[in-house]
């Protein structure tokens, strides 16, 4: 049989304090799937998959999990052990970086539940009520990564031997604009041979961002012509939606935003010459020393 974990010392946090929240519906960052995969490919010789524990934050609207950090543990056909300590070293350091996450549950990799999940998630069933586990397919079955969230249940006759039922949750993928940013340079590797590719320049940024934007305005043109030729039928949900996008356009005359722009760009102009300038002098400076 199966050795359960080793007892936790104290509880190190209550999460979900009552019946799941948010509609059954966990909300997971990509920061935390990157993470997942990189302890997965960092994992000892000999491993089958990693496990770890998800941190993040809960309210009456929603479970979103935004951060998570592996733990070690060794298991077999009979055993497992977790180094629960470590994960308690690790959650009391996570805290003082960034006091409002809380634990919600585990991770695991692999697609499907074993024995010593059952085990595991007793145990984080002591640190946080309603405990999440969240399966990453790293194996890639079907040829695909299915990303997984259950919550458990007991399942059984009361007074007899009491059993655990995994039932499973709603996963939406949110970001915050700074992680959309990673996001969107990790789906341009799909279209490039060897899976590399390289950041782009500021410029090309803002030039890519514009073309964009040119794009969609091009859309809403031809959409409000279409509308005014009787093509399409108005819509008075889209009409107000373009009636909030025209007032938020500040108005300004095109001879004063153009010499804005120009004094903005000598301004940066200026700003990158003296810091260039700046780095020169530095750089000669030690070499002067150094003689």
């Amino acid at each position: 049989p199966a050795a359960p974990a080793p007892p936790p010392a104290a509880p190190l946090s209550a999460a979900l304090s009552g019946p799941f929240p948010g509609g059954r519906v966990v909300r997971l960052h990509p920061v935390v799937l990157a993470s997942i995969v990189d302890s997965f490919e960092r994992r000892n010789e000999g491993a089958a998959r990693v496990i770890g524990t998800l941190l993040g934050s809960v309210d009456k609207h929603s479970v979103e999990v935004t951060n998570c950090f592996s733990v070690p543990h060794n298991e077999s056909e009979d055993e497992v052990a977790v180094d629960m300590e470590f994960a308690k070293n690790m959650y009391e350091l996570h805290k003082k970086v960034s006091p409002s996450e809380i634990i919600l549950g585990w991770y695991a990799t692999g697609h499907d539940i074993t024995e010593h999940s059952v085990l595991i998630h007793e145990y984080y069933s002591r640190e946080a009520h309603n405990p999440i586990h969240l399966t990453v397919d790293t194996s890639l079955q079907n040829s695909r990564m299915s990303i997984k969230a259950y919550v458990s249940a007991p399942m059984g006759v009361p007074g007899k031997t009491m059993g655990v039922m995994f039932t499973p949750l709603t996963v939406k993928y949110v970001y915050y604009d700074t992680e959309r940013i990673g996001v969107d340079l990790i789906m341009k590797t799909c279209f490039s041979p060897n899976r590399v590719i390289g950041l782009s320049s500021d410029l090309q940024q803002v030039g890519s961002a514009s073309a964009r934007i040119q794009d969609t305005l091009t859309m809403v043109l031809q959409y409000a012509e279409d509308v005014l030729s009787g093509k399409v039928a108005a819509d008075n949900t889209v009409g107000r939606f373009l009636m909030d996008l025209i007032n938020q356009v500040p108005k300004i005359s095109p001879e004063d935003f153009e010499t804005m722009l120009n004094s903005n760009i000598n301004d940066l102009l200026m700003v990158t010459y003296l810091a260039n300038l700046t780095q020169s002098q530095i750089a000669l400076n030690e070499k002067l020393l150094s003689l």
